[in-house]
C-alpha cells in the first residue's frame, strides 16, 4: 500500500495509541484529539504492541465504520487490554512496550493464487464461522513464503493448514501502511 499518511499525521496516531494507554493504566479519561486530513477518513487499522520484540497484544479493525484516529484509539485499548492471548498490559511494562499501527486497504477477494505478494499483503481465510487474519509484515518477520502464509492464516483460524486448498474457503487479501514508534 502506498503512504497515505504524512508524517505528521502518523505521529498523531502513534501518539493517540500511547496516550490512551497511559490514560487508562493511570485510570484518566482518555484523549479526545480533533481528527483531520486523512484521520478523518474510514478506514481498518490494527494496533501492534511488543515487548522487547515479542507480541505482547494486537488487535485491530479489518473494515472501520469509524475515522481512523477513533479506530486506532479503540484498537491501541483493546490491544493493551483485551487481546484474550495476553493480560491485561500492566503499569510497569508499559516503558518496554513499543507500539506499531497498521493502517489496512479494504480486503478484496483473491481471484488467484498469483496476486499475493508476501510482504505486501495481508491475508483473511473464511470458511463457515471461521475467519482469521495476518498482516502483510507476519510473513515477512517469520521467512515464510506464500504457501507457509496461507497455512498459518489457515491455522489461525482454526482451520486445518491446508484449508486455503479447498473450494469453500474464501481467501481476501489487503495491503496495509505499517508504521512505529520506532520509524517515527
Amino acid at each position: 500500500m502506498e503512504q497515505i499518511l504524512t508524517a505528521e499525521e502518523r505521529g498523531i496516531l502513534l501518539r493517540a495509541a500511547r496516550q490512551t494507554i497511559e490514560s487508562r493504566l493511570e485510570h484518566r479519561s482518555c484523549p479526545q484529539p480533533q481528527a483531520s486530513g486523512n484521520l478523518k477518513k474510514k478506514c481498518g487499522a490494527f494496533v501492534t504492541l511488543t515487548k522487547k520484540g515479542s507480541l505482547r497484544g494486537c488487535i485491530g479493525f479489518v473494515v472501520a465504520a469509524r475515522p481512523l484516529l477513533e479506530t486506532v484509539i479503540e484498537a491501541a485499548e483493546a490491544s493493551a487490554f483485551h487481546d484474550p492471548r495476553f493480560p491485561p498490559l500492566d503499569r510497569r511494562e508499559l516503558p518496554q512496550i513499543s507500539i506499531d499501527i497498521s493502517v489496512l486497504s479494504e480486503p478484496r477477494p483473491l481471484a488467484s493464487l498469483d496476486e499475493i505478494q508476501v510482504g505486501t499483503h495481508g491475508l483473511i481465510v473464511r470458511r463457515g464461522l471461521r475467519s482469521g487474519l495476518l498482516l502483510p509484515q507476519v510473513a515477512t518477520e517469520y521467512g515464510w513464503d506464500r504457501d507457509t502464509f496461507l497455512t498459518h492464516t489457515c491455522y489461525k483460524a482454526g482451520l486445518p493448514g491446508d484449508a486455503w486448498r479447498a473450494q469453500d474457503t474464501e481467501i481476501e487479501l489487503f495491503s496495509a501502511e505499517v508504521f512505529g514508534e520506532q520509524g517515527a
